[in-house]
């Protein structure tokens, strides 16, 4: 276990993936502040629908959030360019984090993967070579790097993958229903709008997307399918970055794989003027065993992570509970309405929610989702509470899943102020699954 953790090999492939790292997570900040995503996202809200349990983080008010990204943005130059390297990827990864923490109504896995990453890249020593750090401190350079950098990294991005295929073997993604959905809002693209209405272009996605998730770590890690299955990762990303307008990550996929090519090729390729390191001595670290824990609880969690929903009753399809940080990447797509009254218990009138008032275009379709209908209501209690009013909250809530017809996801008789939070199981005030949804997971 030394041997395969702590074993010295050759740093190129980690000094290139930083300076790429670098750029793209400074592309992803500004480009956040210039495509309008900060403006909808963070500022033209009255307030964020935040993770439960952090209500402490709050966007800054006025325009402090352009600030707040091309400062993240500054943050991913130094990173690229190895300046102050660790107080700069610390700095981005707890303000990326924040971010990530303070809303979800853009949520994406992707953005739960750039964390884990930039944890990955705060630990690793990647600032060791072709860095300004090692331009003003000599004594900091080194050709080399421990094995276990590579290794950390290949199993995170298995774990991704290979939960990202196995999530796709349920019914309206092996028949190419969602694939069709998920295609009719692209008809309007030029040249290639028509064709991706093709019924055999849905199942070529369908079972394209399953194979390539399964296999394509394996295919990459072995000598004689690696560089085909380069070429066919860069269609399938540059394809998915065209599309599906996904920002960096496909991108960032691409630049995993200088993990997988051999050292000796990369350090020729991007960095001839390096000496290549070849010793592979063994240099076990003062507190070697408490890091083989921190990789065993790391890998842990991921991997259990990622099926907890299993655990949960109920279909995560329909209640949503155990989907986020799972690699369940696109693969439903949901509908449905939802409207909110109150119920003044001193008056005994009833008035409807002018949701307009409270929440943007977006942000109305947390409330198809049932933490999101947990705080909204919780918004709307504590704002009659500051009026001394007692209320009762009703809602009738539908939701289509895939183009079915919308059904009832709550109670429209259950007064929601009643209704409690439970973060790690299921919420019983969620209605059943409709018998329209016929698989159990």
């Amino acid at each position: 276990m030394n041997e395969l953790l702590f074993k010295r090999i050759d740093n190129s492939p980690l000094v290139v993936f930083r300076v790429l790292f670098g750029l793209l997570i400074a592309l992803e900040a500004w480009g956040a502040i210039l495509t309008g995503w900060v403006r909808r996202t963070l500022i033209e809200p009255q307030f964020t629908f935040n993770f439960i349990g952090f209500d402490f983080l709050h966007p800054l008010p006025g325009n402090g959030m352009y600030f707040y990204f091309g400062l993240m943005g500054l943050f991913g130059i130094f990173v690229m360019l190895g300046f102050k390297y660790r107080f700069s990827i610390i700095a981005y990864t707890l303000l990326w984090t924040s971010v990530y923490l303070m809303q979800k109504t853009s949520y994406n896995n992707h953005y739960y993967l750039l964390i884990l990453l930039l944890i990955f890249m705060c630990i690793v020593p990647a600032h060791r070579y072709f860095s300004l750090d090692v331009k003003r401190n000599p004594n900091l350079k080194s050709i080399s790097m421990p094995n276990w950098v590579v290794l950390f990294l290949i199993a995170q991005i298995w774990i991704v993958y290979t939960y990202a295929s196995f999530a796709k073997f349920y019914p309206d993604w092996l028949d190419g229903t969602f694939p069709e959905l998920l295609m009719k809002g692209k008809a309007h693209y030029w040249l290639i709008g028509d064709l991706l209405q093709e019924p055999w272009i849905h199942m070529s996605i369908a079972y394209f997307g399953i194979l390539f998730d399964l296999l394509v770590v394996p295919l990459l890690l072995w000598k004689r399918t690696r560089a085909t299955v380069f070429w066919i990762s860069v269609f399938f990303h540059l394809f998915n970055s065209i599309v599906f307008q996904i920002g960096i990550f496909p991108y960032m996929s691409l630049a995993f794989t200088v993990f997988f090519f051999p050292k000796e090729y990369i350090n020729r390729t991007f960095l001839k003027f390096k000496p290549f390191y070849n010793d592979a001595k063994i240099e076990i670290p003062r507190l070697g065993s408490y890091f083989k824990a921190f990789l065993l609880i790391w890998v842990s969690i991921q991997l259990l992570l990622s099926v907890r929903h299993h655990f949960i009753q109920g279909n995560v399809f329909w209640t949503e509970e155990g989907h986020r940080m799972s690699w369940r990447m696109m693969l439903r797509s949901k509908g449905g309405s939802a409207s909110f009254r109150i119920k003044n218990l001193e008056t005994g009138k009833t008035e409807y929610v002018k949701l307009d008032d409270y929440l943007t275009t977006k942000q109305k379709r947390n409330l198809l989702k049932p933490d999101g209908i947990y705080q909204f209501t919780q918004r709307l209690k504590k704002e009659y509470a500051e009026k001394n009013t007692p209320i009762e909250i009703y809602a009738r809530i539908k939701v289509s899943l895939n183009g079915r017809a919308p059904e009832l996801f709550i109670d429209p008789q259950l007064d929601l102020t009643t209704i409690e939070w439970n973060y790690f199981n299921h919420n019983d005030w969620i209605l059943p699954q409709p018998e329209s949804i016929s698989w159990s997971r």
